[in-house]
């Protein structure tokens, strides 16, 4: 499968596509197998998100995952930029409960593309994060785009 390892303030990020679609981004460094435009546009578009030019990605996805999982990926990707949601509320909405919903977070296969740093324990309460740095890499997305939303509302 194509990949591409792009940098970012994070560190390294690898995307990987099948069928023209992304699958996985991953927190590595990893081999870049390039010249697929999918790779490319995602390469583009996630370096806008972290320049503060972009609040939404619109890339073809295609994340393996159980049923229940892609609704929840679903319904994270409706999060608005720079807000959250608690898994308490995200559960209430599928009819599920708030450790299956953490559970699908914890799973998702494209990480900031899907926004699963968008979601939060209650109480004000961070939650997990399963990316590179966990629950600091969350932090830093959150304000990232709490930071971006008010120079570009």
């Amino acid at each position: 499968m194509p990949s591409l390892t792009v940098p970012s303030p994070l560190g390294p990020l690898t995307l990987t596509s099948a069928g023209g679609a992304l699958t996985s981004l991953d927190w590595r460094d990893g081999p870049a197998e390039g010249g697929d435009p999918v790779l490319d546009e995602a390469a583009r578009q996630l370096a806008d998100y972290f320049a503060g030019k972009r609040a939404n990605f619109d890339l073809p996805m295609r994340p393996a995952g159980t049923a229940f999982q892609q609704r929840v990926w679903e319904l994270m990707s409706r999060i608005p930029y720079g807000q959250t949601l608690t898994y308490g509320a995200m559960a209430r909405e599928l009819g599920s409960a708030a450790r299956a919903v953490g559970g699908a977070c914890g799973r998702n296969p494209l990480p900031i593309l899907i926004p699963c740093h968008r979601v939060v324990g209650g109480g004000g309460a961070p939650g997990g994060y399963s990316g590179f740095g966990g629950v600091e890499t969350k932090a830093w997305l959150l304000g990232h785009e709490r930071r971006m939303s008010l120079v570009h509302p």
